[in-house]
């Protein structure tokens, strides 16, 4: 959701006795309804994060498929995804939410659809990165409609509570709902089941949505868009060629030269000044605010640790356990299930004592769960206890991170600039994702065998995570600029 206020529009029918103009829906039970719907599509988005884990290794066997080509199915999705999320927010401002969110609900169950019968690993690629298009009009899109139909604060708040709660069954349903369906279905389920889910949000959100008023005279920030595009895309090729090709291969120097021109190109598109045709969907002087830029890099090693381990253990369990996808997603349960329910305490706990401390937290967790498991990836019983302990402390450190940091970031800038901050914090998490399983692959890539490559990956993401903790400690809770 991008940083531009939003105001009701009479372009929704009020029902009878509510106010003039009101575009609240009809009722309690259409607010219900809509609230559904938009959930059922951000549920969609974030399963589609997860939910393909535990079956790359039945795409991999059955479309012949490479550890980089299986590292490009996880990340094709969270590359656009990640690229795209501040400018969806900028297109939900100048066209509609309620407009460009539907759009992203027919884009979705269509590419959904169409990778179900995906006949090779290309074609799977370039689909998933297609789904991440269409995935980052619906996340902004979705907070802008509610904001706009619940025009009631306490009201507001409560519905984005629920829709975030989303966030976190969709990360424990992602491995379980995977296995479940790659074993029983094939893998090409899992894409279909998006289908049903996108065309009930489309039903209910066609009916129940009001419209909001577009600001056509808003520019969208296309250079900077394309830059950050190729800039992330030329850093994750390099990172995932690597092994394969050499990293002194011309492929791999080529990524990493197309990271830094690009990387330049966006830098000098985002340092100019906003005007009527062109508006920087991520304004440099943000990062004068020392809590947003450290919250961002926060948020970036926060799924750093959690997709990169996520992407590793599901081939450790698969490649070198035998076990079944179902096995594999019941595996990742200790991990997941925290991540459904402690966010609501986290949330308390932040509102008594801050921000600060229970991010700190939060990254010893997750680094001491990632390091307990690095010592688990023998057969022996005591190392299956001692992996599951390590992940339900992994599990419990992401639900202490994320909530502390989104009130940290947000809460660190001008209410104008929260928008911006909401999705730069976002982008910086999925870009995390993407460098997560980037840079952890190819570590596995470069090993003897997958056990020894998973012992330092874990290692390797465990200390990420601990940096992590020092990051926070330095720069969030602390006297801070914020008036930017």
């Amino acid at each position: 959701m991008s940083s531009q206020s939003v105001h009701p529009t009479n372009s929704a029918r009020p029902s009878p006795g509510d106010p003039p103009g009101s575009t609240e829906p009809a009722s309690g039970r259409s607010n219900g309804l809509l609230l559904l719907g938009l959930s059922l599509g951000y549920f969609m988005v974030m399963l589609d994060t997860t939910v393909v884990t535990v079956a790359l290794p039945a795409i991999g066997e059955d479309l012949s498929g490479s550890l980089s080509g299986l590292q490009w199915v996880s990340n094709g999705y969270t590359l656009t995804f990640a690229a795209l999320l501040l400018t969806a927010g900028a297109l939900s401002d100048r066209y509609g939410g309620r407009k460009v969110f539907l759009t992203g609900l027919w884009l979705f169950a269509a590419f959904s659809g169409v990778s179900a019968v995906a006949g090779s690993m290309g074609a799977l690629i370039a689909l998933r990165a297609l789904l991440g298009v269409a995935g980052a009009l619906l996340l902004p899109t979705s907070l802008a409609i509610i904001a706009h139909a619940y025009t009631d604060p306490p009201a507001r708040a409560r519905a984005m509570g629920t829709w975030a709660a989303i966030s976190g069954t969709a990360l424990a349903a992602g491995p379980l709902v995977g296995g479940v369906l790659t074993d029983v279905l094939g893998w090409q389920s899992i894409f279909l089941l998006n289908v049903p889910v996108a065309l009930v949000s489309i039903a209910i959100t066609m009916k129940h949505a009001p419209a909001s008023p577009p600001k056509p005279s808003k520019g969208v920030d296309l250079p900077g868009q394309v830059a950050a595009v190729l800039a992330l895309a030329g850093l994750t090729y390099a990172l995932i060629e690597s092994q394969p090709e050499g990293w002194g291969s011309p492929q791999v120097l080529g990524g990493f030269a197309v990271f830094v021109v690009a990387g330049a190109l966006f830098l000098f598109a985002e340092r100019r000044e906003e005007t009527e045709t062109h508006a920087p969907m991520l304004p440099m002087s943000m990062f004068l605010n020392r809590t947003l830029s450290a919250g961002l890099f926060a948020g970036l090693l926060v799924n750093f640790g959690l997709s990169g381990v996520l992407f590793i253990l599901s081939l450790f369990f698969q490649e070198a356990h035998g076990y079944s996808a179902f096995t594999a997603g019941l595996a990742f349960l200790p991990l997941t299930l925290p991540t459904a329910f402690n966010p609501i305490f986290t949330g308390r706990l932040v509102g008594r004592i801050g921000a600060r401390k229970p991010a700190i937290a939060g990254f010893l967790l997750m680094g001491a769960g990632v390091l307990i498991q690095s010592t688990a990836t023998s057969d022996s019983t005591l190392s299956l206890v001692v992996m599951c302990v390590g992940l339900a402390i992994l599990g419990f450190g992401v639900s202490f991170a994320i909530p502390p940091l989104m009130t940290a970031v947000v809460g660190s800038v001008a209410k104008e600039q929260s928008g911006i901050a909401s999705g730069a914090l976002n982008s910086a998490r999925q870009t995390g994702a993407v460098l997560g399983v980037a840079v952890l692959g190819a570590v596995i890539g470069g090993a003897t065998s997958v056990a020894s490559g998973t012992r330092v990956a874990l290692v390797v993401a465990g200390v990420v995570l601990l940096a992590g903790a020092g990051v926070v400690a330095a720069c969030i809770g602390r006297a801070a600029r914020t008036d930017v």
